[in-house]
Formats: C-alpha cells, structure tokens, sequence
C-alpha cells in the first residue's frame, strides 16, 4: 500500500519495484487507453444533451491529439538521444534537460493529456471532460512522483537546479 504526502511517496508493504505481469500494465499508456475508452463509451451509449458542437469540435480535437503525439514522439527522441529509458518502472541513466525537456518535466504525460482532451472532443464526450484532471492527477501520483523521487536521490543537486529552471507540465 502506498501513502502519498506531499511530494514525498512512502511504500508500506511490498518492495516498491513491481515485478512480473503488474510491472507492464501499470504504465501510463494503459491508463490513457482506460480512460479514452470511458469516454468512448459515454460518448457511444451515453450521450448526453450537451455538445462541444460539430466541426470546430472536431478540428480542436485533432489539434489536440496531433500535438500530443508530437510532444510524445519529441520526448522519445530526446530520450533515445540520450540513451535512457522513456519506461516508467525502470532507473533512467541520464538526467534529460535539453530538447522538450527545457520546456517541460514531463512532455510525454503531457502528451497523454492532449491526446485524452482531443479524443473527449472530437467524441464528443462532455460528460468524460472530468476525466482529464482525474487522468493527470492519477498520473501525478502513481508515476511522477516516484519518478521524480528516484532522479532527485540520483542526480541530487543537478536535478534540483532542473526542477528550479523546468516547470513540470508547462
């Protein structure tokens, strides 16, 4: 079980490194695809009387999607760049602080953001519009924060000076 404080995650129970089958499907792309289906559900069976409205819907929508894709696929390339690894679970080898990674702590989460807010739109799924700040909040507690706990106790002062520079989202 774990406990979150602050910004600090405490783990009471197993060791905190999942192992086996568990370790592969709590990452953060099966949560997107969790939560994209929740809204693809209530859009398809559940629709509700209130709408984004029609074309621009769907034009901001596919704005939305594309730029996460980007965001995402610039993350990876600065991390192949660098040689460590975009997986969540695993020790990253190298701090990354150039590329996206100037503008932003966590471009490929971000991207998963935008990719969820264009897909709710371009469904048409006002009532899943909660899902994003509950996605992101998830998201911040299950893999940010530990993330940002293991760089912080690697990279210690280097890391520090990046959080000061770096914004976690934008």
């Amino acid at each position: 079980m774990r406990i979150f404080h602050s910004k600090i995650c405490t783990n009471f129970g197993p060791a905190q490194k999942e192992t086996g089958v568990l370790k592969w499907i709590d990452i953060p792309p099966v949560w997107l695809a969790g939560a994209a289906a929740l809204a693809w559900v209530q859009a398809s069976h559940y629709p509700a009387a209130l709408s984004f409205g029609g074309a621009w819907a769907d034009f901001a929508g596919g704005l939305l999607v594309g730029a996460g894709l980007v965001l995402m696929a610039l993350a990876l390339i600065e991390l192949r760049r660098h040689r460590t690894t975009p997986i969540p679970h695993l020790e990253a080898e190298r701090l990354v602080t150039s590329g996206i990674y100037k503008r932003s702590r966590n471009p490929i989460y971000l991207g998963d953001a935008l990719i969820l807010a264009g897909l709710i739109l371009r469904w048409d799924a006002v009532l899943s519009l909660p899902l994003v700040p509950i996605f992101l909040w998830v998201i911040e507690r299950r893999f940010i924060l530990p993330e940002e706990d293991r760089l912080r106790r690697k990279f210690r002062m280097n890391f520090a000076q990046y959080c000061h520079k770096t914004r976690r989202w934008v």
